[in-house]
């Protein structure tokens, strides 16, 4: 379906899982019990509506591939299908993590993905 799916995190809690090997998820996957992703077309709106203005966010390109079935698209904002990583996500399967500055507006600057 996608290929690199996106998850949008804090420099802080991304430097830790860096650490350990692993990336167990934010408050908010620890909390529904999977790792919120979005596709390429999705990750801008998800920034806008649950991180406008915040700073210090890292974007994470994830091979989506590498997630097996572990990785599902589910119904959710709007009816669109979103990914959702039902498990840890593996730091071999980590593309790139690149800085989401925030611009004048309060919306962040994404690299081209």
């Amino acid at each position: 379906m996608h290929s690199i799916v996106y998850k949008i995190v804090s420099k802080e809690i991304w430097q830790s899982a860096e650490a350990r090997g692993l990336f167990e998820g934010a408050s908010i996957d620890l909390t529904d019990g999977f790792i919120h992703l979005s596709t390429a077309a999705q990750a801008k709106r998800t920034a806008e509506l649950f991180f406008k203005g915040v700073e210090g966010l890292l974007l994470v390109a994830v091979d989506a591939d590498a997630l097996g079935d572990k990785l599902v698209f589910e119904p959710s904002r709007d009816n669109d299908l979103f990914p959702h990583l039902y498990g840890s996500l593996p730091m071999g399967a980590v593309l790139w993590a690149k800085p989401l500055p925030v611009g004048a507006d309060g919306l962040h600057i994404f690299p081209e993905l």
